[in-house]
C-alpha cells in the first residue's frame, strides 16, 4: 500500500502469499482449541526470512500476524509458553471500538505514559511513536521541533532515583526520542556477534534522576545461581553507591546472589 513502510509491506505481501496457512490455522484453533505454536502444523507456502531469531519460525510469525489483525489471542501461558485461541473466544463480546476513538484513546494512552512526545514520530514494528495531536503543544529548549505534552504532569514534582531500566522500557524504546531528550547513546546489541558489542548483550541503561548515565552489562547464571556483573559503562559521572544497591536489588529480585565485588 502507498505510504506503507518498508516492513509493513513486507508482512502484507507473505500474509498474502501463505493465506492457505493462516485459513488452515484458524480451522484448526475453532476445532481443536488453544494450542501452542508448536503443535500446529506449518504449511506455509513461504518461508518468513530475517537475519534474527525468527527466521523460518513461520508458525509463530503467523500467529503474532494473526494477533494484530483480531484473529486469535493469547488465550493462557504453560510454563511460559503462549498458546492461541480464537479471537472471539478470549476477548469480551463488547462492540469495536471505532478506529478513530481507538487511535485517540491509544494516543492519551502512550502520551500519558511518556510525558511528552513527537506528534509524529518514526513507526516501528511494536506500536507507532508519536502521540497524534493528544495533549498540548510544547517546544524543549535546546531541542528541534513541536512535541506534544500531557498537561496532566505539568507544574508537578520531580523526586528522581537511580534506577536500571530494561532496554525495552518506553522511556528509551523509541531511540530518537531518547537522543534529543537525553543525548545518550545507545542500542540493544543481543543481536549483534559478540565481539562488535560496545555495552553487552543486555545491557540495563541507568536513570539517575532526570539523566540517563551509563549502562549495567549483567548475566543472570540460573544454573550458578548468581547474577554476574561483567561491565558497568559510565558515561557521566553518577553516585556509585546508588548503582551497586540497585543491582543488589536485582539480584533479589531474580532470586540470584550476586558474584564477586562491583567495579566502575
Amino acid at each position: 500500500m502507498a505510504g506503507d513502510s518498508a516492513w509493513r509491506s513486507q508482512r502484507a505481501q507473505w500474509l498474502e502469499a501463505n493465506d492457505a496457512c493462516r485459513r488452515d490455522i484458524l480451522r484448526r484453533l475453532a476445532a481443536d482449541g488453544e494450542s501452542a505454536a508448536q503443535d500446529l502444523p506449518d504449511t506455509c507456502a513461504v518461508p518468513w526470512k530475517s537475519t534474527g531469531w525468527t527466521n523460518d519460525r513461520n508458525v509463530l510469525q503467523m500467529l503474532e500476524m494473526m494477533v494484530a489483525r483480531g484473529e486469535v489471542a493469547v488465550s493462557s501461558r504453560h510454563r511460559g509458553e503462549r498458546r492461541f485461541d480464537l479471537a472471539e473466544r478470549v476477548y469480551p463480546d463488547v462492540p469495536a471500538v471505532p478506529a478513530a476513538e481507538a487511535a485517540r484513546r491509544r494516543n492519551e494512552r502512550r502520551l500519558s505514559a511518556l510525558g511528552i512526545a513527537r506528534a509524529r514520530a518514526a513507526e516501528t514494528m511494536i506500536e507507532p511513536n508519536g502521540a497524534g495531536d493528544v495533549g498540548e503543544e510544547a517546544q524543549i529548549e535546546g531541542v528541534r521541533g513541536k512535541w506534544r505534552v500531557d498537561p496532566a504532569q505539568l507544574d508537578q514534582p520531580f523526586e528522581g532515583r537511580v534506577a536500571l531500566l530494561s532496554p525495552l522500557d518506553r522511556l528509551i524504546f523509541d531511540r530518537k526520542r531518547m537522543t534529543d531528550l537525553f543525548a545518550f547513546d545507545y542500542q540493544l546489541e543481543m543481536y549483534k556477534p559478540a565481539a562488535k558489542r560496545r555495552w553487552g548483550y543486555w545491557a540495563l541503561p541507568i536513570l539517575d534522576g532526570d539523566r540517563l548515565v551509563g549502562k549495567v552489562d549483567a548475566t543472570a547464571d540460573r544454573k550458578a545461581g548468581v547474577l554476574r556483573v561483567d561491565a558497568i559503562h559510565e558515561d557521566e559521572p553518577f553516585d556509585e553507591s546508588e548503582v551497586t544497591r540497585e543491582i543488589e536489588s536485582l539480584a533479589e529480585w531474580l532470586g540470584l546472589d550476586l558474584a564477586g565485588s562491583i567495579a566502575v
